[in-house]
């Protein structure tokens, strides 16, 4: 029993000791400090914490945390008093909350993200206010954060519900991932080619999600830290005051912090907003040189700017700087209105290109150590402008000496003067100068047209942007032989060098070849870059095609919406102009697939059968006739060449004679404007008059144009166009829009939300001019009225820039080539509009290649080019199901180099299905015939519910009974077939024993038979005729 007692009592004294308050330690002034401390968060952890004072005092004793979502806090404290004294240690246990300690479980739903974990203790004399940083004595020591992921799970006393716990363990090994923050935002990362219009990259900055980068942005809202870099390269300078590089511009559509501008002597200039709301401004003493990249950075630094300006070329960098201060600290709310890189509304941009460009938005950055992109490295802007600059200098040298050669021939020279030329003997040795030393092969044809247009025309008509076109039309005539792939690597710098010397239908015609391949090696690298100089130029093909690239991407280009809008704007904007103004550069955009039959047989010329028996039927007093042939020949459709003048003596005679409504209005509209006869603005309101009494809608909108434009009259021309709206005219729509986001609605204030309503009405009804301002709408917004929806702004503004009449021309001249088979014509333009984005030209270069006539085209290609161009037309709103099917087909039966994946062939039929197409329905049972497992998914939107998880068989004969039960007539018998196919299939499967012994004693029964016949029949030599005088032999074979 005493050695229990003595067992028992000995870990009480040894506890005892531990816990005493006195030591053997020597006395010391004022002390405190930690001797275990933890080395990471833990719980329920023994601490001991040495002290000593010399006066009477308190020990304090803390732990501190700071989250993601706090700033520094308390999670532990103690106190203790401390008399005079001998060294002392205390025990205790420090208890951490849990949501710092463990892991998030069923009962803890959330843990801590811990920044930093400190314990502190201190100590204060008795009577004094408690404080750190006025102790006596103090100690501190950090602790290691833990990922909430990395920590210990915690055992619970308590046992959770079936349910909690079976929500637990199917999310506890789901890591959450913390939102990606917009702490630096790309304006962009590709190159933009910038017209020196009124279009740009409009970009928004949002607030952060996380709480704490948001306070820190609201605080410095007041006195901005951050950076701005951008990448410019100019080629020409600003032709007006002040052209847009960068503008902040607020909800209230005021210029906001900052807005950068260049001037045009080539300078920057700078405009910030102060606290107090005021603008102020400095400009830069140093300029921005022509044809090399800059690297230009803005930093904001509270009350001032600093502006630092890097240019590379020729191997070398060069620096200038500026710094401006001012007497108030500077305002700059990002997230209030938006970011415009280049033109807007208010200021037009630059000419040249932007580069990559960043915005940092709560540090400054430094330019000690400049690295130029790899992009810009890549495309060798740069490179080109030299090379091309040197060409043009070397051809200019040999035209203008050309131009003197021939001005001195055509001298007259009298007799004195033949005689004593003649009288001179002539040189031993000729010496050629420097102008005349041959070119190189591939600079001849350019020097040798030169040499001709010199010598037909003389110097008058003599420029690069002559040969240049000269060249061009050369390599088109070479491209349009019979096989276009073998002349390609021949015609490649005949392009190249129209292009440098300004023709940029070369430099889009060069961009086609090398992005599709067709003849030359793929570059789409260099592709982009003859596409982007095109383009900086305004050449609308080229702008077409950027957007195209921007919109959907490609491999190394992912996707920018506001890329895609600054290029789709800008050609949008061009299109309402030239509907405005036709020529007979432009025809109408037509969307007609080659594997539409009855639409083909349409198409016409001014000497086809069909447009001349619309002619006759016109002359015979035909109104709709009349009108017919008046549209086709005013807006050059169906393959008629656009003749305003003949357009409106067809209008006319359809006005004035039939007195036709529709001929009255169209009538109207030219002479209102005086395109192809005089203006009379007189009678063409009076034709308006008599159209719109008769309730025609396009009437009574024009009508309201004219009251509001010429009479200034806006009640009436509300009136009417509030009468024209409720007829569903989309341009009525539109003008009401207009009026309501202006504040000339009568009696009624601006209002830019109902304006807003009215564009949406416009555009719903196809109106080309509606569509722009509801897509300016969407990729800026209205606060608080209309979200910003930049991807239906750039579908809207896409839809208009397709309907331009330059691509109408490209489109016809593919169609008219096709008609009368001129296959590598009707390839090469095709080519031309599918690779600006518009998605019938894909469709059709894709059916050109499959059918392949005549075999112009290499195997190797004719795969690529159906790969490509029906994967790209399946990209549009409505693709076509022949598209959707043929594409189905290729990714079913795979590729040299490309896997076979007949998941995705199964997506594509079902689109096709959707879309009321029979061959879908028969594709799928295909699928399904050949033992693919379609998913249940699939059939769900397909609609047939009822079959996920049924036999092959019920699935099968399903999808061919719907193929039979189609409306087009020619899908009846195939699909029948099949259905009787399939349930022959599944007879055989069933009852396959029996059917086999069926046949087998058919076969012998038909045999015996036969051999029966054949002994009764009466024998004839083989000589012998029928009695209809036809050979036995042919008989038999018959």
């Amino acid at each position: 029993m005493s050695r229990i007692k003595d067992r028992c009592i000995l870990p009480l004294i040894y506890f005892a000791v531990l816990n005493a308050t006195e030591s053997i330690q020597p006395p010391l002034l004022n002390k405190v400090e930690f001797l275990n401390p933890p080395h990471e968060p833990v719980s329920e952890y023994l601490l001991r914490v040495q002290y000593a004072c010399s006066v009477s005092a308190v020990v304090h004793l803390e732990a501190l945390v700071s989250t993601d979502t706090t700033t520094v806090a308390p999670v532990f404290q103690r106190h203790w008093s401390c008399e005079p004294g001998l060294t002392r240690i205390r025990a205790l246990t420090l208890r951490l909350p849990d949501s710092v300690v463990y892991q998030a479980d069923w009962l803890m739903l959330d843990a801590d993200w811990l920044f930093d974990v400190t314990m502190r203790a201190w100590i204060i004399g008795l009577g004094t206010q408690s404080s750190y940083q006025t102790s006596l004595a103090r100690d501190l020591v950090q602790l290691q954060p833990v990922p909430p992921f990395s920590r210990p799970l915690k055992e619970h006393q308590l046992c959770p519900r079936w349910d909690k716990d079976l929500l637990w363990r199917i999310h506890r090994n789901c890591v959450p991932q913390c939102p990606e923050e917009q702490e630096v935002a790309h304006f962009f990362s590709f190159l933009f080619a910038s017209t020196g219009e009124n279009f740009g990259i409009t970009r928004a900055v949002h607030h952060y999600r996380n709480k704490v980068l948001e306070q820190l942005r609201l605080k410095t809202i007041s006195s901005p830290w951050c950076t701005i870099s951008i990448w410019l390269f100019l080629t020409q300078h600003c032709k007006q005051h002040l052209c847009g590089v960068l503008h902040h511009v607020d909800y209230q559509k005021n210029y906001s912090t900052p807005a950068i501008f260049l001037t045009s002597s080539g300078q920057f200039h700078i405009q910030v907003t102060g606290e107090d709301g005021m603008s102020v401004a400095f400009l830069v003493s140093f300029q921005m040189p022509l044809g090399r990249w800059c690297c230009i950075q803005v930093a904001i630094r509270g009350k001032s700017v600093d502006v630092v300006m890097v240019c590379v070329g020729g191997g070398q960098h060069s620096v200038y700087s500026a710094e401006h201060r001012f007497k108030q600290a500077l305002y700059l709310d990002d997230t209030d209105g938006h970011f415009i890189l280049g033109g807007s509304n208010y200021v037009k941009g630059i000419e040249g290109f932007f580069g990559p460009s960043l915005y940092y938005r709560n540090r400054i950055i430094s330019l000690s150590k400049i690295v130029v992109p790899e992009l810009i490295r890549e495309m060798n802007l740069t490179g080109w402008f030299e090379s091309c600059q040197l060409f043009q200098k070397e051809l200019y040298m040999k035209m203008t000496r050309y131009s003197q050669k021939v001005r001195q021939s055509a001298r007259v020279m009298d007799t004195y003067s033949i005689w004593a030329f003649r009288e001179i003997p002539p040189p031993e040795m000729s010496h050629c100068e420097l102008w005349e030393a041959p070119p190189t092969s591939q600079r001849r044809p350019a020097v040798r047209l030169a040499q001709i247009l010199a010598t037909k025309h003389g110097a008058e008509r003599l420029t690069l942007k002559s040969v240049g076109k000269l060249l061009y039309s050369r390599a088109l005539r070479k491209l349009t032989q019979e096989r276009p792939a073998l002349n390609v690597r021949g015609v490649m710098p005949l392009l190249l060098q129209a292009g440098c010397l300004g023709d940029m239908r070369a430099l889009y015609l060069s961009s086609v070849l090398y992005n599709s391949g067709l003849g030359v090696k793929r570059q789409p690298k260099k592709a982009r870059l003859l596409s982007l100089l095109a383009a900086q130029q305004d050449w609308r093909l080229a702008l077409l095609q950027l957007g195209h690239l921007h919109h959907l991407g490609e491999q190394d280009v992912p996707p920018d919406t506001p890329l895609a809008y600054a290029y789709y704007s800008n050609i949008a904007a061009q299109t309402a102009l030239d509907r405005q103004n036709p020529s007979a550069k432009q025809k109408f955009v037509e969307s007609i697939h080659l594997s539409n039959e009855d639409m083909l047989k349409l198409q016409t010329s001014e000497n086809d059968d069909l447009f001349l028996w619309l002619k006759h039927q016109a002359r015979k007093g035909v109104a709709e006739a009349e009108q017919a042939v008046g549209r086709m020949l005013f807006w050059g459709q169906q393959g008629v060449s656009p003749n305003l003048q003949a357009a409106v003596k067809h209008y006319e005679r359809g006005a004035v004679q039939l007195e036709d409504t529709v001929s009255m209005y169209d009538y109207a509209i030219v002479l209102l404007k005086g395109q192809g006869v005089k203006q009379d603005i007189p009678r063409a309101v009076s034709f308006l008059k008599k159209a719109a009494e008769r309730d025609f809608v396009a009437a009574i909108n024009a009508l309201g144009w004219y009251y509001e434009h010429y009479e200034k009259d806006y009640a009436r021309a509300v009136e009417l166009w509030e009468r024209a709206d409720g007829l569903g005219s989309p341009e009525a729509a539109m003008n009401l829009g207009v009026m309501y986001s202006h504040g000339h609605y009568p009696g009624k204030l601006p209002d830019k939300f109902t304006a807003y309503t009215y564009y949406l009405k416009s555009a719903e009804r196809r109106s080309i001019d509606g569509a722009i301002q509801l897509a300016e709408v969407w990729i800026r917004g209205i606060p608080g009225q209309v979200d910003r929806l930049p991807v239906n702004a750039v579908l809207w503004t896409k839809w208009v820039a397709e309907q331009n009449g330059y691509l109408g021309t490209v489109l016809r001249m593919a169609l008219d080539a096709y008609l009368r088979q001129d296959w590598p014509s009707a390839l090469l333009w095709f080519l031309m509009a599918a690779e600006s984005g518009f998605a019938t030209a894909q469709f059709n270069i894709a059916y050109l290649c499959e059918h392949n006539p005549g075999s112009f085209l290499d195997e190797d290609f004719v795969t690529e080019c159906m790969w490509r161009y029906y994967n790209l037309s399946i990209q549009a709103q409505e693709p076509a199901p022949y598209a959707l099917l043929k594409m189905g087909d290729l990714m079913y039966d795979g590729h040299a180099r490309r896997q076979r994946d007949v998941t995705a062939a199964a997506h594509l039929y079902k689109r096709a299905a959707l879309k009321s197409h029979p061959q879908g329905w028969y594709s799928l049972g295909l699928l399904v015939q050949d033992g693919v497992l379609l998913p249940g998914s699939l059939l769900a939107e397909l609609g047939l519910w009822e079959l996920q998880g049924a036999d092959n068989h019920t699935v099968l004969s399903t999808f061919y009974q719907r193929c039979r039960d189609h409306s087009d007539t020619e899908a009846y018998l195939p699909c029948s077939l099949a259905l009787i196919h399939a349930h022959l299939l599944s007879a055989w499967k069933l009852h396959g024993s029996t059917m086999m012994l069926f046949s087998t004693v058919t076969m012998a029964v038909a045999s015996l038979l036969v051999v029966l016949l054949h002994l009764g029949r009466p024998l004839t030599r083989p000589e012998d005729h029928t009695a209809n005088g036809e050979p036995a032999g042919n008989m038999a074979a018959l």
